[in-house]
C-alpha cells in the first residue's frame, strides 16, 4: 500500500513546514562546502528515517532541485510502499552487473525533479556491496546526473551499512525517535559516524507531539 506523504499531500501543513525548514537549515549549515549528497540514518529501526528521507527529497524536488531519492537500506527496504512502485530491479542490480544499461532503473514520481532508485534485488552480502568502489563511482555518476541526492540507509547501531557509505557523501543526517531513543544510543550512533569523519549536518528529532497552538497559528 502507498503510504501518504505529508509534503505532497499536505505541502502548507505545520508538519511539511518542518521538513521546509529542514532543508533550509541544511542549506545555511554548508557554509563551507555545499551537501548535495546527504545520507540519513537513525541508531535504531522505527526512529523514521525513511519518512524524514522521503519528505525531505519531496522538498529539495518542489524547490526545483533535481533529486534522487536512493533506497540503500537493502535489509528493509521501503522506499517502494511510499511511492508504490516495484522494486526488484535497483541498486543492488546496478552493484552487481556490469556493462548494463541502467537508465530506465530510476523510478520517476508524480512529483516533478523527483526521481527513485529502489533498493533492488534482495542480496545476501549488502555491506559489501554498499562499501564497494563500483558504490563510490555509481555517487560520483549521480552527482553529474542529479542536483540532490537522499540515501536512505539502515540503522547505524543495526548493521555497518550506514558507515561504509561515509565516504562518498557529503554530509549525514540521524534522525532521533521522541520518547524513544534513548540518549546513549544516540551518543554510540554519533560517535559512529564521527569516527568516519563524515560531516554530521545535525540530528532530526521525529514524533514530538504536535504543539495545538501552532498548528491552529498556522491554519
Amino acid at each position: 500500500m502507498k503510504r501518504k506523504l505529508i509534503t505532497a499531500t499536505n505541502p502548507s501543513s505545520p508538519i511539511a513546514e518542518q521538513f521546509k525548514t529542514l532543508r533550509a537549515s541544511i542549506h545555511f549549515s554548508s557554509v563551507d562546502k555545499e551537501y548535495r549528497s546527504i545520507l540519513v540514518t537513525s541508531p535504531e529501526p522505527e526512529s523514521g528515517k525513511s519518512t524524514v528521507s522521503a519528505n525531505l527529497a519531496v522538498c529539495y524536488a518542489r524547490q526545483g532541485s533535481k533529486t534522487l531519492l536512493i533506497d540503500a537500506d537493502m535489509r528493509k527496504p521501503t522506499s517502494h510502499r511510499t511511492f508504490g512502485i516495484p522494486y526488484n530491479i535497483g541498486l543492488s542490480d546496478m552493484l552487481t552487473n556490469n556493462g548494463a544499461d541502467f537508465g530506465d532503473l530510476y523510478h520517476p514520481t508524480e512529483i516533478e525533479n523527483l526521481m527513485i532508485l529502489t533498493s533492488g534485488t534482495m542480496v545476501p552480502n549488502p555491506n559489501e556491496l554498499l562499501a564497494s568502489k563500483k558504490m563510490e563511482r555509481l555517487i560520483k555518476q549521480f552527482t553529474e546526473q542529479f542536483d540532490q541526492i537522499i540515501i536512505d540507509t539502515p540503522p547505524i547501531l543495526a548493521s555497518s551499512d550506514a558507515l561504509v557509505l561515509t565516504p562518498y557523501v557529503e554530509g549525514a543526517i540521524v534522525v532521533l525517535r521522541s520518547d524513544k531513543t534513548l540518549k546513549e544510543s544516540a551518543k554510540v550512533a554519533v560517535q559512529q559516524l564521527q569516527k568516519t569523519h563524515v560531516s554530521i549536518i545535525g540530528t532530526v528529532l521525529n514524533r514530538v507531539k504536535n504543539n495545538a497552538n501552532n498548528y491552529y497559528y498556522y491554519q
